[in-house]
């Protein structure tokens, strides 16, 4: 079963800090490529961050490169995503998703489970 679950959205001043965690109480997902996508009102839902199964590699769009980390536990079943200097624009519902594959992927059609996804909230 591979459910992930995400937790740790909310509302948060500009320039502040919010860590979002997505976990799967079902399957493991050691073997699995995990990504953090989302998806502003009136938007399509774009990348934000990627990181390998085993955690080696990561990636990152532009727009949060230097500001957002990426990282996972496998033996917690859990992957992070530490976000700093958070601006009115990096608000947005944040998706977890799983690729059946080891490696990244930036495009939502390379993964193959969804969360239900967290809101992220920046006031100025």
């Amino acid at each position: 079963q591979v459910q992930p679950v995400e937790s740790g959205g909310g509302l948060v001043q500009a320039g502040g800090s919010l860590r979002l965690s997505c976990a799967n109480s079902g399957r493991t997902l050691s073997n699995a490529a995990m990504g953090w996508f989302r998806q502003a009102p009136g938007k399509e839902r774009e990348f934000v961050a990627a990181i390998s199964s085993s955690g080696d590699n990561t990636d990152y769009a532009d727009s949060v490169k230097g500001r957002f980390a990426i990282s996972r536990d496998n033996g917690r079943n859990t992957v992070y995503l530490q976000m700093n200097s958070l601006k009115p624009e990096d608000t947005a519902v944040y998706y977890c998703a799983v690729r059946a594959w080891r490696t990244t992927a930036t495009v939502p059609n390379e993964y193959h489970y969804w969360g239900q996804g967290t809101q992220v909230t920046v006031s100025l």
